[in-house]
């Protein structure tokens, strides 16, 4: 194991500390933007900025990478994306806001090029599942420290904002002093959106619904709770909650795929997600133990939603194809994310503050119907054809910059056409 990590230690320690640093502006910018009276449609937008700039930055991250080279780059964005909570502290203006917003998902979008292309450059057949491995864990480990780190300070002080900024900052050294060679530039993929959805319908429309739903969560889930009668505190506890009980409920469910159809499991995740989704009306305001443990229900549900959809796509394509596909669905996936949180502020607008998990719920229901009608228009995939979902769970946290002029729905025929 540590032949594998420590080409890429110096890498994995900077990730350590730029996830911190954003899991805590993730946080804290819908806290102190709820603070400060923004309304609904200001606080959804707040959400859709920033997928905004992150599918932007997927589309022109390659040219960023190729003119600047790795370190160049990441060292160039890490120093943008430190500036961005400064400045969110110093002007509290909705407008101001979305576009700092846009403009932190566009360096993180350059950011998780150059990561995971460093990554899967340093790794071999034999050793990728691990270093990826590795990577999950510190990305959900640290994401999650980062958003406890919500209760160190008061969200309308300058504080917070400042120890955000720390953190970007410190993810530049570890990579400006190491001694390890870097990839080569990173290269466009050609996502054929069409093309994509004809060889799995299941696994473009699943991460559109999951991009609605996770986008509204990750955007209006601390509002949520915040209007739930929860401290800031205990805002990051429910929000670390719900990362923890997508991570453990990835593999089981990841597992049970590997063996049946995985519609079915799709299923019964967005079922889940359901359930918890509709306990959370129940729960009565300022109860923190049973929001967490709803919220925990519903990252179980949700959360293997995205990779176990990719997981499913991949089965119906071929080898070659994979790059593709993990693009073609991670901008399918960005594009309902940008949306989500719009549509969650404006239900929000005519609805009390469990209207989150009202859409959430709506969401889950809408691709619950849609997989199972699916079932009974196509067979499944067999299991000789089926792809581990280990490997579906690297490709589906990688981000493949795109061609900004192939981004196109075009005519094809499905690779591995199953009736």
């Amino acid at each position: 194991m540590a032949a594998a990590i420590s080409p890429v230690s110096a890498l994995l320690i900077s990730v350590a500390f730029l996830l911190a640093g954003n899991g805590l502006q993730g946080t804290l910018l819908p806290i102190r933007a709820n603070i400060e009276h923004f309304i609904p449609l200001e606080l959804g937008l707040l959400g859709s900025a920033y997928f905004v700039g992150f599918t932007l930055g997927c589309i022109q991250g390659a040219s960023v990478v190729r003119r600047a080279g790795h370190i160049r780059a990441f060292l160039a964005m890490t120093s943008l994306a430190s500036i961005v909570p400064l400045l969110h502290a110093m002007e509290i203006n909705p407008v101001m806001w979305w576009v700092l917003r846009a403009f932190t998902g566009f360096c993180f979008a350059v950011l998780y090029i150059v990561i995971e292309s460093w990554l899967n450059a340093k790794s071999d057949n034999t050793t990728r599942g691990m270093v990826f491995s590795v990577y999950t864990i510190v990305n959900l480990t640290v994401i999650t420290a980062g958003q406890m780190m919500i209760g160190l300070g008061d969200p309308q002080s300058f504080v917070l904002f400042g120890v955000a900024s720390i953190l970007v900052s410190l993810a530049a050294l570890p990579v400006a002093f190491t001694i390890s060679t870097t990839p080569p530039p990173a290269e466009f993929v050609r996502p054929r959106l069409k093309r994509l959805y004809a060889i799995s319908p299941v696994g473009v429309a699943g991460c559109f619904a999951v991009g609605l739903a996770n986008g509204a969560f990750w955007s209006l889930g601390p509002v949520f709770a915040q209007n739930q009668g929860l401290q800031a505190a205990d805002v990051g506890l429910y929000m670390s909650a719900v990362v923890l009980g997508g991570a453990l409920a990835q593999w089981p469910l990841g597992l049970l795929s590997d063996r049946t159809d995985r519609r079915i499991v799709m299923v019964v995740a967005a079922t889940i997600a359901v359930v918890a989704a509709v306990a959370v009306l129940f729960v009565p305001a300022g109860d923190r133990g049973l929001m967490i443990a709803t919220g925990a229900l519903f990252g179980a549900g949700a959360f293997p939603l995205y990779p176990l959809a990719v997981a499913h796509a991949n089965d119906f394509a071929e080898p070659s194809d994979y790059v593709e596909m993990s693009s073609g669905l991670l901008l399918t996936y960005g594009i309902g994310a940008a949306i989500g949180p719009l549509m969650a502020s404006l239900a929000r607008h005519y609805m009390q503050s469990p209207s989150l998990y009202v859409f959430t719920a709506g969401a889950h229901l809408l691709l619950i119907g849609y997989v199972i009608w699916r079932m009974t228009r196509r067979h499944p995939v067999a299991a000789a054809d089926r792809v581990e979902y280990a490997e579906a769970v690297i490709a589906a946290q990688t981000v493949t910059s795109f061609d900004p002029l192939s981004v196109q729905a075009e005519s094809g025929v499905p690779i591995k056409d199953a009736a």
